[in-house]
């Protein structure tokens, strides 16, 4: 079977924000669904992992973007195994118009748990290794991401249903709404997001009392967090341009 997945998708008015463009949390839902569907048609999807009392976890996700994609244009995913070891495996993605021209990249790191205890499963060395492809992903892997709880005041969220996932924790993409919403509306008409990394470290759960923070970096770049009882369930960094 081809090493690299090619997804398609069409955008809907429903999926647009109010400037009427994608959003870069509904483009993290496009990923996921290209990376489920991929590992799926390959031996090593949901289902899957569910028989070997399993899941895969996103742990780091960095998405950057040139231009984006507006209601009812065709996006084409494409997304291929970068490289496994005992524990993480790395995918990446190429996102391209209806035209062809490729408008961003994503680099994304996963982990099996087990489903019982949530802690760290080993992978598969031998047969994920068989979709490893040299294609390029010419964007930088993601990094560390510097703590701001400590020196900036949390913004109080609690975890509810709508958050909630097939496993009923927070859901990945949540994380990242969540986040996104600490930015005041004029900066969304001003400028555009060119990067958006986040690291998972914990999972939120229904009825946790959350706290949000935000602190400018640099101009143009911010440091996140979601912290449960003052420490980080995920971090987060975005550049603006």
């Amino acid at each position: 079977m081809n090493k690299i997945g090619e997804f398609h998708f069409d955008t809907e008015s429903y999926q647009m924000d109010f400037r009427g463009r994608v959003t870069i949390p509904m483009i993290g839902n496009y990923l996921i669904h290209a990376a489920s569907i991929h590992a799926a048609n390959r031996g090593f999807g949901y289902s899957d992992m569910t028989e070997k009392h399993t899941a895969w976890v996103l742990s780091r996700l960095a998405i950057e973007i040139t231009d984006y994609p507006k209601s009812s244009e065709s996006i084409t995913v494409y997304t291929w195994v970068d490289e496994v070891g005992r524990l993480f495996t790395s995918r990446c993605f190429e996102l391209a118009n209806g035209e062809g021209k490729t408008f961003g990249f994503a680099r994304s790191i996963w982990a099996a748990i087990d489903m019982e205890t949530r802690r760290p499963t080993l992978l598969d060395v031998e047969g994920l290794s068989a979709y490893i492809s040299d294609r390029p992903c010419p964007i930088e892997k993601p990094g560390k991401i510097v703590p701001v709880e400590a020196k900036t005041e949390a913004v109080p969220y609690k975890v509810k249903y709508s958050d909630l996932d097939i496993n009923g924790h927070l859901n990945s993409i949540k994380y990242m709404e969540h986040l996104l919403d600490l930015f005041d509306i004029g900066m969304f008409r001003e400028k555009e997001i060119s990067r958006f990394e986040i690291a998972y470290q914990a999972e939120g759960k229904y009825g946790m009392m959350l706290g949000l923070h935000l602190a400018e970096a640099a101009p143009g770049k911010y440091d996140m967090a979601i912290c449960h009882d003052e420490k980080a369930i995920c971090r987060a960094a975005v550049t603006w341009k």
